[in-house]
């Protein structure tokens, strides 16, 4: 998690560039070996479903692909199992957001207000992330309706809130904005589908971001 927060949140030069981030690509071009020669450009739901029909053994996605699952009918610890990746001591959070713009009138204002108590509710967290696969993004709802799947990840949350373990996630502008992210995602994404050494992608890497602060 330290190391996750230097260099993917801080964007510390020492961190973009150490050989602890060189081990990261390391590992990197051993999970490319685990796919198969048609994934780029697969879809992650189209992924999912390979998962579920027996073509691949995993896939590493967040809750959402859960729903997929449940939609289809499959028991989560049946038909398939939930695991943190990669490691236990740490949790990437995506959080969907609702945004409310200035309005005039008391009606509307009462109307963005309600429609907030609502989303925030327990009824409405608890229906949503049911259906979603996911977990609630409040404390104070029973999760007694909740599978294993959802149950152990909000374990895994409560454990690493405790370690300082709880970070945003790269995806969808949690931890960096949007240029600053997609630089760093351009790096590994040419690193992963091709022959580039670990040592020339931390190279690109730093420069990169570098060039994103500007």
């Amino acid at each position: 998690p330290e190391f996750y927060q230097e260099a993917l949140v801080d964007l510390d030069d020492d961190a973009l560039n150490s050989d602890t981030m060189k081990a990261v690509f390391d590992q990197m071009r051993k999970i490319r070996g685990y796919v198969d020669a048609d994934f780029p450009g697969r879809d992650w739901n189209l992924a999912t479903a390979m998962v579920m029909n027996g073509d691949a053994a995993m896939q590493i996605m967040g809750d959402w692909a859960k729903g997929e699952f449940l939609a289809a009918g499959k028991v989560p610890g049946k038909d398939f199992l939930c695991a943190p990746t990669p490691s236990e001591n740490g949790y990437l959070f995506n959080t969907d957001s609702f945004a409310m713009f200035n309005v005039s009138g008391d009606d509307k204002i009462a109307g963005q207000k309600l429609l907030a108590e609502l989303i925030v509710g327990e009824k409405f967290q608890e229906t949503f992330n049911l259906l979603k696969g996911s977990i609630p993004a409040r404390s104070g709802v029973s999760l007694d309706k909740f599978d294993d799947c959802a149950k152990k990840s909000e374990a895994d949350l409560k454990s690493a809130q405790d370690v300082g373990g709880f970070l945003p996630s790269m995806a969808h502008g949690m931890a960096l904005r949007g240029h600053l992210s997609g630089a760093i995602v351009d790096v590994v994404t040419a690193h992963f589908n091709s022959d580039m050494t670990s040592d020339e992608a931390v190279s690109r890497l730093v420069e990169a971001v570098e060039l994103a602060k500007d």
